[in-house]
């Protein structure tokens, strides 16, 4: 008998390759071979010592093999959990406001004008275009209310080749600025939940956060994720003004989270954004379903929202995906989310909240693998397991335009314990 027919390969590479798996934050590995076939799944990843086996195996030449410099290395693609789309607009501005007052001053009236398709466009044309730019190869987005324009959003993407998921934004209550809200009839029935659909681009149900939503809109939202199980993202314990606000709402629920929980919408589908002020009862009820945390410290910090306890989360078992969340985040580059996760967690050590602060490690492990574990796609990308698709950065460090400077001496290599491991 002959050997199995297997798939053309597309490419392979060799060189270091840096990921994240479930054993380790961060794995530093050189001298890798990686195969992708035409599919673009990862077929293989050995050491470069199996090349002649490899080859034999998948019947390609030396020839074919694209050689990374010393300089280069691939990581997975950036996941960001939590951007509002429209908001690119007036990102690095108008942070000077908190969360609520933010809303009313400058969100709403700028969400309002997504009417027109042509600003639309040139908005959601810039922020896909700069989000690739800055590594983001999969996001979570919201949109605005506007059907027509959210269907747009998701064409530009499918267009830029971006993984995503694009919410319209759901809200029949806005006593702030009546004239952006829904009928809520209208909100829940729409049709862009569940019939637009791209290789890589999906809907989400997205109601805009308790105070913005009916109880009946939440629950009939509830009834559509489950009917054609879709995922769910919103807005969750940003700021105390806030939670306070949705007791006053919903006072037949005993907190924020049993809002969302007793209309169907926290589960194994769902990534809530900030969740800085939940309590212990809730990060169990989140750990109990499954749902996802979307840390957004950038935004927290600029609208002095709060800080988000990330250890705490994790030691509840809660997903967590990091998130730019602009435009209450002034930047939407994922490498800032990891600097300000870092700031986060250092600020609660210092404080004396945790007695240790993450590690440059563990948040990488946040802006990739945690990133699509938050968001359900870890059996498709994350890292660089065999049978994932090849969703990678090519980085390198010696780039003509590069942002840092390299030395001598600089190598690959973590020091532990005074020890320098190669």
């Amino acid at each position: 008998m002959g050997s199995p027919h297997r798939p053309p390969l597309a490419h392979v590479f060799k060189g270091t390759f840096v990921h994240s798996s479930a054993s380790a934050p961060m794995e530093i590995l050189h001298g890798q071979l990686l195969g992708v076939d035409d599919n673009g799944t990862i077929v293989f990843m050995e050491q470069a010592d199996q090349l002649e086996q490899l080859a034999k195996t998948w019947e390609f030449k030396t020839s074919d093999i694209r050689q990374l410099s010393k300089h280069e290395f691939f990581m997975p693609g950036l996941v960001d959990t939590h951007i509002h789309a429209p908001q690119y607009s007036f990102t690095g501005t108008r942070v000077d406001l908190p969360l609520l007052q933010w809303l009313t001053s400058y969100t709403f009236p700028t969400e309002a004008k997504y009417q027109d398709s042509g600003f639309a466009e040139e908005v959601y044309t810039r922020v896909v275009r700069r989000t690739l730019k800055n590594g983001t190869t999969t996001a979570c987005y919201f949109a605005t209310i506007h059907t027509d324009s959210s269907l747009l959003l998701a064409e530009i993407i499918d267009k830029f080749g971006q993984r995503a998921f694009v919410g319209k934004v759901c809200m029949d209550t806005n006593d702030s600025m009546p004239q952006y809200r829904e009928i809520t009839a209208d909100s829940n029935t729409n049709p862009v939940f569940y019939y637009f659909q791209y290789p890589r681009v999906q809907p989400i149900i997205t109601p805009r956060f308790g105070p913005s939503c009916t109880e009946d809109l939440l629950n009939a939202l509830g009834d559509l994720a489950q009917t054609h199980d879709l995922r769910v993202q919103s807005h969750i314990s940003e700021n105390e003004e806030e939670v306070k606000l949705v007791e006053n709402m919903f006072p037949a629920y005993q907190n924020y989270t049993e809002l969302y929980d007793k209309n169907k919408l926290l589960t194994s589908k769902t990534v809530m954004a900030h969740a800085c002020h939940l309590s212990e009862e809730e990060l169990k009820l989140f750990s109990l379903r499954g749902a996802a945390i979307s840390h957004c410290p950038n935004s927290n910090f600029s609208l002095r929202s709060g800080v988000l306890n990330v250890q705490k989360v994790l030691e509840h078992k809660v997903k967590l995906g990091l998130g730019t969340d602009v435009a209450g985040g002034y930047s939407a580059s994922m490498l800032d989310a990891i600097r300000k996760t870092m700031m986060a967690s250092n600020s609660l050590q210092i404080n004396k909240v945790n007695e240790t602060g993450l590690t440059l490690e563990e948040v990488f492990q946040l802006a990739t693998l945690g990133g699509s574990q938050a968001l359900g796609l870890d059996d498709v990308i994350g890292n660089f397991e065999v049978g994932k698709e090849f969703d990678a950065l090519l980085i390198n460090t010696k780039a003509s335009d590069s942002p840092f400077d390299l030395f001598s001496a600089d190598d690959f290599e973590v020091i532990r314990t005074g020890l320098m491991i190669k």
